[in-house]
């Protein structure tokens, strides 16, 4: 097919924002599909705009279109009018660059990054005509892979997925594409392809491994189904960080969710925080070099004319060369009129110099991450903040001129009462009093103070992977009640309110922590409409209550119960580095308030520098 199936109907003029689905974007990568032996389609299950902003999809598909012998294309989950005229005229979904059929592909590479595109996985499968469940595929079937942190703990998606990749991709894809190759010259059987896969360090296929319940519901075993299959998987992690980087990222042409330029400067995380998945699941810290750093930053922004770059990482400010790649950043493009983006910044004098230099201060807001208002909550959840250091920064960032800030905070994590719901408020009362307590000739104009809670879900691999997540009713008895000690404050009309939704978040918490079962939940779902759940226009907790209730599972089971570190969970399977042992130390930590020094305080014997030789570099 050499022609645009959509574009022959003459679809794609009745659609919103066509560009979505038409590729030919600057540095797109073409190839003819005939002089390749592999052909991998790279999907993320949501709209294009957000798909497009994801650094990992943009590092895969520069190294798969690396090799000669493959041809890595994209999808995105089709909006809801292209979806039903999709499903209407029966046109099978297609890739961008080729505008060919996803079913005819080798691969299909599906990112995981939020548990609430579960739903749009099944859209992509459904729309694209690959049979749902990994089970009724055939030799003539994509084989399906997920990834990205929702990976670490597949078995939610287990029915619907042939393989796993757990860990970051720059490892062992050549090592699972070489190895179709190989047998696609042969007999090729898709059976005897994932049991051989599934003997590559990192990958794990579902299908090889049962489960087994007790009448509690628990899990009693997992275990492989033959000999030769590993017990455990183990996360791959790319020690190098110098071999090699993207330099010509996709430039879409229309306004995309991060656009521009995106400069992942480290990986990992030294801090710690005990409610944060992605600081134990991305362990080791691993830095690039400066001087690479500086190259990439160069061509990037040459072969993308964008006029913004951003300093990538978890924890932006703990990055060595920071400073250096900054000031490097601002000598260097400052004239060419580029803006430099730094989120994930501590704000500290270093900092705060740094922003007043690379941002319009009349046009920008600060951020700030405090996540609980109370110091004893900062403590049981291991922030590494006090009070002194938020208020000093406010301070030092209202005497540079900034007169708008942003508080981000979480409800409900563990051992919270509603005195530490209350200091959310007394805090933000606090921060505007700083300000106000400047004289009034030094200020610029009234302060503005938004703050914003989040939900907490408990996550996999992480010390509060045990703990039981408040109801949809509690989450917002204790918005309601924020809400009105913030209009309490003597500055009330300064402080602004956002929140999350409650029934989403309990739904990210079912699946965050489920097993096997979910599954049959998240089918009956998708089969009664519900797509795009993560956007509050769409989201329809009624078909979700259904779904449960047809399946009998009951949610609760994976949201309001505590479990004992004793039971056998759905991702015990996995291997991450950071041990056990060590989450169970920090789990009883939170319960006294006890805070664990960063890594570069003080090593906690976390595990993770089994990945690294000689160990961490602190």
């Amino acid at each position: 097919m050499d022609r645009k199936p959509a574009l022959e109907r003459n679809i794609l003029m009745s659609v919103e924002k066509p560009a979505r689905y038409i590729g030919n974007e600057i540095n797109m990568v073409k190839k003819n599909p005939e002089d390749v032996d592999i052909r991998f389609c790279m999907c993320f299950p949501d709209v294009y705009e957000i798909g497009m902003s994801h650094l990992g999809i943009q590092i895969l598909y520069d190294m798969f279109n690396r090799r000669s012998d493959t041809y890595c294309e994209r999808v995105y989950s089709p909006w809801k009018d292209l979806d039903e005229i999709m499903r209407k005229e029966n046109i099978p979904l297609f890739a961008l660059e080729s505008q060919q059929p996803v079913k005819d592909f080798d691969f299909l590479g599906i990112t995981l990054q939020y548990e609430m595109c579960y739903t749009n996985v099944l859209q992509i499968l459904d729309l694209s005509h690959i049979p749902v469940f990994s089970k009724d595929r055939g030799n003539d079937d994509p084989v399906v892979i997920g990834g990205g942190p929702c990976s670490y703990n597949p078995e939610p998606l287990a029915d619907f997925f042939d393989i796993f990749y757990i860990g970051e991709g720059e490892t062992v894809y050549d090592k699972l594409l070489d190895l179709y190759k190989d047998m696609r010259k042969k007999d090729y059987d898709r059976h005897e392809f994932l049991r051989k896969a599934a003997t590559i360090e990192g990958l794990y296929v579902p299908s090889l491994y049962t489960v087994e319940y007790d009448d509690e519901g628990l899990i009693s075993s997992f275990k492989p189904v033959y000999d030769e299959l590993p017990h455990k998987i183990r996360k791959q992690v790319a020690t190098d960080l110098g071999r090699y980087y993207s330099v010509k990222p996709l430039v879409p042409y229309i306004k995309v969710t991060q656009d521009r330029a995106v400069l992942e400067i480290m990986r990992g995380c030294i801090r710690g925080c005990r409610f944060c998945q992605a600081g134990m699941i991305y362990r080791p810290l691993r830095e690039r070099n400066a001087d690479y750093l500086k190259s990439l930053a160069k061509e990037m922004l040459s072969s993308t004319g964008y006029e913004e770059i951003s300093l990538s990482s978890l924890s932006s400010s703990d990055c060595s060369c920071l400073r250096e790649m900054v000031y490097y950043l601002i000598d260097e493009f400052m004239d060419k009129k580029v803006n430099i983006s730094l989120p994930s910044l501590r704000i500290d004098a270093f900092s705060l110099d740094v922003m007043s230099k690379v941002q319009d201060i009349r046009k920008s807001s600060l951020t700030f991450a405090p996540e609980a208002g109370s110091q004893r909550m900062r403590d049981v959840i291991n922030k590494g903040l006090t009070q002194e250091n938020i208020l000093n920064g406010a301070m030092d960032a209202f005497k540079s001129g900034w007169n708008r800030v942003k508080l981000y905070f979480m409800l409900g994590l563990p051992t919270e009462t509603y005195d530490d719901i209350e200091a959310i408020a007394k805090l933000a009362e606090s921060i505007a009093e700083e300000y106000y307590s400047i004289p009034k000739e030094e200020r610029n104009g009234k302060v503005s103070i938004v703050v914003s809670t989040s939900l907490f879900v408990p996550k996999p691999f992480t010390p509060f992977q045990w703990v039981s997540m408040n109801e949809a009713n509690e989450f917002t008895d204790k918005k309601g009640f924020l809400m009105s000690k913030i209009k309490e404050q003597l500055n009330q009309k300064s402080i602004k309110y956002n929140c999350h939704d409650s029934e989403v978040s309990v739904l990210e918490g079912v699946f965050a922590r489920g097993d096997r079962r979910c599954g049959s939940v998240l089918y009956s779902a998708y089969k009664k409409g519900c797509i795009f759940d993560s956007w509050s226009e769409f989201f329809d907790a009624e078909k979700w209550d259904e779904a449960f209730e047809e399946n009998g599972i009951d949610p609760l089971f994976y949201t309001a119960r505590e479990r004992s570190t004793d039971e056998i969970l759905p991702w015990d399977f996995i291997d991450i580095g950071v041990t056990k042992e060590f989450l169970i130390r920090e789990y009883e930590k939170s319960k006294n308030a006890v805070v664990t020094p960063n890594c570069r305080e003080k090593c906690s014997g976390c595990g993770a520098s089994s990945y690294l030789k000689g160990g961490c570099r602190f």
